[in-house]
């Protein structure tokens, strides 16, 4: 299976990457260096600027890999999830597997910035687990069906956690620590990506089947997009150009502004 690696400026195709054998199904900047990460059954990491070949490929997962995620300031740390609940470090240098614990099974996202935690999301439950110590630091409860995907705001002070009949924004600043402070039930779309807008913090954009769902948190309203021909698996954002990417099953990928 092949991915495509395209300059954002003209949308031409810069490289196709080519090593993996199986069903390929996310792929994930470094946040500090120029590296991408890849996954099927094993999880690849590949250089941005010299993508001819990857620099690791990392086995050692019983089940299908189901996320990683890139720490943003350890360059040598990278996390990935399967389908059974197994969560490993791995060490782009030594091309090592250096922790495996339980607790993950959909996603897996590293805190931004400082990176002090790594939230995982297993069945209708995300964890907030500490980096270092694999401590489980809270629990966040009130999901009923299980979550697909979960994104921290730039900060790392809120999370939003999202399954298909509800979104919830969680708080993990100092003071009130894992409450649910805002909630958004589904109008009979199913949601399922959802990430923080790039510019307007307190706008949270939903990933629905054919439809954008854009949640403004702060005055409880949301106006709805028409965007695939399919479900919007996968949503990503740039800071710097304040774009959002969503791609699709209907297999096309969008830029938004």
């Amino acid at each position: 299976m092949q991915t495509v690696l395209w300059h954002t400026d003209t949308l031409k195709p810069k490289t196709t990457l080519e090593e993996h054998s199986s069903l390929i199904t996310d792929v994930h900047f470094s946040p500090s260096m120029a590296r991408l990460a890849t996954f099927d059954k094993s999880v690849r990491v590949w250089g941005a600027d010299n993508p001819g070949y990857s620099l690791r490929n990392f086995t050692g997962h019983s089940a299908g890999v189901m996320s990683l995620d890139f720490h943003p300031n350890k360059e040598d740390l990278i996390c990935s999830c399967n389908g059974d609940g197994e969560i490993r470090y791995w060490s782009i240098t030594n091309g090592s597997c250096t922790r495996a614990f339980k607790g993950g099974t959909a996603q897996v996202r590293f805190q931004p910035r400082l990176g002090r935690y790594l939230a995982a999301a297993a069945e209708n439950v995300v964890s907030i687990l500490d980096v270092e110590t694999q401590t489980c630091r809270q629990t966040l409860k009130g999901h009923t069906k299980p979550i697909h995907s979960v994104c921290w705001d730039p900060s790392g002070e809120h999370l939003a956690s999202v399954s298909e009949d509800s979104v919830r924004v969680w708080t993990l600043g100092s003071g009130s620590e894992g409450n649910c402070v805002h909630e958004l039930s589904s109008n009979g779309n199913k949601f399922h990506s959802c990430v923080f807008h790039p510019s307007y913090s307190s706008l949270l954009v939903i990933g629905c089947y054919q439809s954008l769902e854009l949640w403004n948190m702060t005055e409880n309203k949301t106006m709805t997009l028409p965007a695939h021909e399919g479900l919007i698996a996968s949503l990503a954002v740039s800071t710097v150009a304040g774009l959002v990417a969503s791609a699709s099953h209907d297999k096309i990928i969008k830029l938004w502004k």
